[in-house]
């Protein structure tokens, strides 16, 4: 059966296990994913590479389908989708189990994808596209960022953003996550200052620099540092970047002492953290201790007054810092 996207609040979801998600729009997926499913499910969410499952097909099943009184409700959610899962979703949909619901997240599936077909035509499995989001939806979610923020933006900024998110809120997502960072203790941005905050390093973002750094990838990290000339409002945007993912790490400790285990506590996370991140996250938690981490913090901040003061040599100074904290040590 085919929904739109917005028509699935208008069902109840819990009389439907089976969801085809497709498009390209993922940043609205990941929103209705964990609006309508996640909240339900609470630490009973289970997610699935397609491969995984084709390369042990067998462990699949008996994962989902072993039933246990402290974990029979769960939500399973498979990345990558495509045709290739069909006889294995069939498989599922004529066992029928209980307590679970499944969600398959597919990129742009055509007309003739067999997965779709199955999904379109039968009426107890949902199928929902999710198409590009248009210049009217992303510009209600700018304007609403920044009211909220009470900084104010010209129509001309907020076109140069929705051109920069491509028709995907996830990208727009990203964009104002950079801002947000950046206009920590700022009234006004004008249009040069998100010009630069949305094109920060064609080829490595600050988020990826500072992951790196954390993860002591020390090689990675120089070579970042290397092929990328930062401006001055970029070493404020890498700093404020490091701030943040400091801060979701010690709450990753924090989550830690319930959980007794890394991987637990990453998947645990809120906000979410991207499935193709959490390895790096799991190398970070690994490599510092939590009273390492609450230093780091006060270096952190000490070091962005030390690039506001002296602006002729900033960079230097944040890539040394950046540089030194990315070295292993018997931490």
């Amino acid at each position: 059966m085919i929904l739109k996207s917005f028509e699935l609040n208008k069902i109840k979801l819990n009389n439907y296990k089976f969801y085809l998600f497709y498009g390209d729009n993922e940043g609205l997926k990941e929103e209705t994913i964990k609006n309508l499913f996640k909240k339900n499910y609470l630490n009973k969410i289970y997610r699935y590479e397609e491969k995984e499952i084709l390369d042990n097909t067998i462990n699949f099943f008996n994962t989902i389908l072993t039933r246990s009184f402290f974990d029979n409700e769960k939500l399973i959610i498979i990345n990558r989708t495509t045709d290739k899962i069909k006889e294995i979703i069939e498989e599922l949909i004529e066992k029928n189990p209980d307590d679970i619901q499944i969600i398959l997240n597919s990129k742009n599936l055509e007309k003739k994808s067999t997965l779709r077909k199955i999904f379109e035509k039968e009426k107890s499995i949902i199928c929902v596209p999710f198409y590009e989001d248009n210049n009217q939806t992303l510009n209600s979610m700018i304007n609403l960022f920044f009211k909220k923020r009470k900084i104010p933006i010209s129509q001309q900024l907020v076109n140069i953003l929705i051109e920069r998110s491509r028709g995907d809120r996830k990208n727009l997502n990203n964009e104002l996550e950079k801002i947000e960072n950046y206009s920590l203790n700022k009234k006004n941005l004008n249009l040069q200052e998100i010009i630069k905050l949305t094109n920060l390093a064609d080829n490595y973002s600050a988020s990826e620099l500072v992951d790196h750094s954390l993860a002591k990838n020390t090689r990675k990290t120089v070579t970042i540092l290397n092929e990328n000339n930062y401006s001055d409002e970029d070493n404020i945007i890498i700093i404020r970047t490091l701030l943040a993912k400091l801060k979701r790490l010690i709450k990753i400790y924090e989550l830690l002492d319930e959980k007794n285990n890394i991987e637990q506590a990453v998947s645990s996370c809120k906000p979410p953290i991207f499935w193709k991140d959490k390895p790096l996250v799991t190398q970070q938690m690994r490599s510092w201790k939590k009273d390492h981490l609450k230093d780091l913090i006060y270096k952190t901040n000490e070091v962005e007054l030390l690039i506001k003061k002296n602006s002729t040599i900033a960079k230097n100074i944040l890539s040394d810092f950046i540089i030194a904290n990315s070295i292993k040590t018997n931490n």
